[in-house]
């Protein structure tokens, strides 16, 4: 079949279009929201990813939402822009007003067509989700000429109405058709049967593009995306590290290997550069405070590893035994570069390179080489797991509201646990002095003395970066106000610092929060 479609031209018969949803849709999960900052680099990377086309946020859902949007369209280049759209006018404006700036763009416009959805959410009868369909893609046309139409809670749907639904977005205009496993209900025969039936029942579905966005309530997100590829899919929307509501989406890097690993089973191509995988999952989970299990397939740190001695000799004679990629293919480096406190600032540059960091600012270099220096003093050896470590510390902070200057901590059997803290707020240096049950008690206690807030402290976790009494401690702090919550984390040789770097990076999170008001139902 031919399709020919106005940002991406004639469509090879092999071709896959990724759609990352990372900034949109991934950034709905709990404690994940961005500053604009992060997500202009979060989507830099994005684009030196190869995704072809980006879903920058939800313009109406407030006025730091649309910003993102513009500034994205603005400055990134190559990928197409989307921006996101309930079926309402206002919705479909402000989205054409946000992706206006891109030489490729996008609106992506959903509504719910499953009888529960209907009948609870949006007190529609079918006739007024056809109509608004209708409606709804034929405005979205007059901003762009790529428009995507979704049925929310689409595996869910009668198939009979949805066949409808689809060849009513046709009609008006939409170049692609997303039918989302919203809720991660669906099996992966069952979203093979539903793709087969729309190119089979409604007409012109081979001219234009099908789409698969699957959530992983059940842990099949990425077996249901493949099924999905192979009954005649031709776009995959994914996220980084499988980020998104609830469970979470079909994880890109998952998906984009296992059509790399498996060319036989999947014969087709996205235009994905698979060396700059791991960076940007390492850069994800840096903005966000939120690291993948060492168990998570492709960038997680075990994902390489071998510990059981059958698989070392394995490996050591031909790696192919136990892995069926290489680790450089997704851009793990080995490297023998020793780090220590006679490194030089040319040696930690290359050892951030090969970390997968890219370039780093001046800046943001000096800070992290004088807290490696520090960190060098302190400890015997610095592991790569160290310089991840504080370099996360340095590098997401540039743009933080909250800074820890300084932290005096007392405490003893028989002493009063006391904080002396300096922070720098908004530019202007505070101190005070509290105590507190314990020393990181009094150091919460100071935090909330020189930026009060109604925030509620919902976790408290402590672990070790690496092996023994000099490693440095990875905090991290879950504060909660107002239904909204954020995780954020720190680190530090001394454990008290730690607590207190994440407990103010969950602030300067809170902070993005406060000025995010989500419209209702939100989905796709």
């Amino acid at each position: 079949m031919t399709i020919n479609h106005p940002n991406f031209g004639v469509l090879a018969d092999d071709r896959v279009i990724i759609f990352d949803t990372t900034l949109r849709d991934g950034e709905q999960s709990p404690g994940f929201s961005m500053n604009l900052q992060e997500k202009l680099r979060m989507a830099e990377a994005l684009a030196e990813l190869g995704v072809d086309v980006m879903e920058a946020g939800f313009p109406i859902a407030s006025p730091g939402d649309f910003e993102s949007v513009f500034e994205i369209a603005k400055a990134i280049k190559g990928p197409v822009i989307c921006g996101l759209a309930r079926t309402g006018r206002a919705d479909i404006i402000r989205a054409g007003e946000a992706i206006a700036p891109a030489a490729r763009r996008r609106i992506h416009t959903f509504i719910s067509t499953s009888a529960l959805h209907m009948k609870y959410k949006l007190r529609m009868s079918e006739e007024d989700v056809l109509a608004a369909t209708t409606d709804s893609v034929t405005l979205a046309r007059q901003y762009t000429d790529d428009v995507e139409w979704s049925a929310e809670d689409g595996s869910r749907t009668d198939p009979d109405f949805l066949c409808r639904c689809v060849e009513a977005a046709i009609r008006a205009g939409a170049t692609t058709i997303n039918i989302p496993d919203t809720v991660g209900y669906a099996l992966p025969a069952d979203m093979a049967r539903i793709f087969t039936m729309v190119l089979e029942r409604v007409p012109g579905a081979d001219k234009i593009v099908l789409s698969t966005h699957n959530h992983n309530d059940l842990g099949l997100a990425v077996a249901n995306t493949l099924a999905a590829v192979a009954a005649g899919v031709r776009q995959i929307e994914c996220t980084i590290n499988g980020i998104g509501e609830r469970a979470g989406n079909a994880s890109l890097e998952e998906v984009v290997m296992a059509i790399r690993t498996r060319p036989d089973a999947v014969p087709c191509k996205p235009n994905i550069v698979t060396q700059n995988i791991l960076k940007t999952s390492r850069l994800l989970s840096t903005i966000t405070g939120f690291d993948v299990q060492p168990n998570k397939a492709i960038v997680g740190r075990n994902a390489f590893a071998h510990e059981s001695g059958i698989h070392q000799d394995g490996v050591l004679k031909n790696a192919a035994t136990y892995e069926i990629m290489t680790p450089e293919s997704v851009g793990w480096t080995k490297t023998n570069l020793v780090m220590g406190k006679h490194s030089g600032r040319a040696a930690f540059r290359d050892k951030l390179r090969a970390l997968g960091y890219g370039e780093v600012g001046d800046n943001q270099l000096n800070d992290a080489f004088r807290r490696f220096k520090d960190l060098a003093d302190r400890k015997k050896v610095v592991y790569d797991e160290d310089i991840v470590a504080l370099v996360d510390d340095e590098v997401v902070r540039g743009h933080d509201r909250i800074r820890l200057v300084s932290l005096d901590v007392h405490s003893g059997s028989k002493t009063k646990p006391t904080a002396t803290m300096e922070l720098e707020i908004d530019g202007e240096a505070v101190s005070a002095t509290e105590t507190g049950d314990g020393p990181v008690d009094a150091t919460f206690i100071a935090i909330r003395t020189l930026f009060p807030h109604e925030a509620t402290l919902r976790l408290y976790s402590v672990g070790a970066v690496t092996e023994g009494t000099d490693a440095q401690a990875k905090v991290t702090v879950r504060l909660e106000e107002g239904g909204k919550m954020v995780d954020g984390q720190g680190s530090d040789t001394d454990t008290i610092v730690a607590s207190a770097r994440a407990y103010i990076h969950a602030l300067n999170k809170l902070l993005v929060k406060r000025t995010r008001t989500e419209p209702a139902a939100l989905s796709a």
